[in-house]
């Protein structure tokens, strides 16, 4: 049986087919104004999954390079104390071999005294340095300062120990940014600023001070061995921000691959629409021709 094919017939399957060109140049325009592959989830849901996906992995990465940025502030922090007060401490101990001569007068010792105080006063600074308001000898005490000025008591101990101050710089990478400051300076009698108070009285005293010799070499070492770990988690942050980096750089790359456009091969297809759609357009205009007064006449 030969169906029947009526102007009825053909005008809706006429529309319907312009309707089709319309709405797939309508989602090219769409692509080619946002530059965008994937507009809305419908368009593509395995792209749009991975799409979500990768966004998650770039905030867990930024994150993570926001962590390694605090992270190498506080190390610098710590580590130009720690080179500071080790100058220090050099000076004084030049200062301790010079007390030893026994042919110094009672004013060239007062001299030497007053400035094994200045040193002193140098390391209690260079102790209870801060970043951002944070000590960064204490852990993670909010004492304010490291150490009191007048007992040398370490107010960072909790429970016997020192609660570390970590920043988390990869998925299974923490790296502690912080330095012990019992372990550098001491505490309380042990400190080195003891140590300082007992050299400037034996100098007043008329005493040898040379005896604290041993005692300054052993602080010295201390603060050489924190200079040492700073130093090596110092490159363990730097090597994780340029991990970082490389990371981002390949999300960005797999991102741009699923979302972003060919531009050139859209204004292609583009343009291959709009010849398509206008030549249907002719074509409907010569199979609708006849009107309802053409049937009138």
């Amino acid at each position: 049986m030969i169906p029947r094919v009526t102007h009825l017939t053909v005008q809706r399957s006429t529309l319907g087919n312009l309707q089709s060109n319309l709405r797939t140049m309508a989602d090219l325009q769409t692509k080619m104004s946002s530059g965008k592959n994937v507009n809305a989830p419908s368009d593509d849901p395995a792209a749009a999954s991975d799409m979500l996906r990768l966004r998650a992995d770039q905030r867990t990465s930024n994150q993570y390079s926001r962590n390694a940025t605090d992270a190498e502030a506080w190390l610098t922090t710590v580590d130009t104390a720690l080179t500071s007060s080790l100058s220090a401490l050099r000076r004084a101990r030049d200062l301790t071999v010079q007390g030893g001569d026994a042919a110094l007068g009672a004013q060239s010792r007062e001299a030497l005294a007053a400035e094994i105080d200045g040193v002193k006063a140098q390391l209690l600074s260079q102790s209870n340095t801060t970043y951002l308001g944070r000590t960064v000898f204490a852990g993670t005490s909010n004492a304010g300062v490291a150490f009191d000025s007048t007992t040398y008591a370490f107010t960072g101990t909790v429970a016997g120990v020192t609660p570390p101050v970590e920043r988390k710089v990869g998925d299974a990478v923490d790296v502690r940014v912080d330095a012990d400051g019992a372990a550098v300076f001491g505490e309380g009698t042990t400190s080195v600023f003891a140590l300082l108070d007992d050299i400037a009285t034996q100098l007043r005293a008329g005493g040898d001070p040379t005896a604290s010799l041993d005692d300054i070499d052993t602080h010295m070492d201390a603060m050489l061995t924190q200079v040492a770990s700073v130093g090596a988690r110092h490159n363990q942050v730097l090597t994780a921000q340029s991990t970082l980096a490389d990371r981002q750089l390949a999300l960005t790359t797999q991102l741009s691959s699923i979302e972003d456009i060919d531009l050139a091969a859209v204004i292609l297809d583009l343009q291959a629409q709009e010849v398509a759609y206008k030549g249907a357009l002719g074509a409907t205009s010569k199979v609708l021709q006849p009107t309802l007064l053409d049937y009138l006449r």
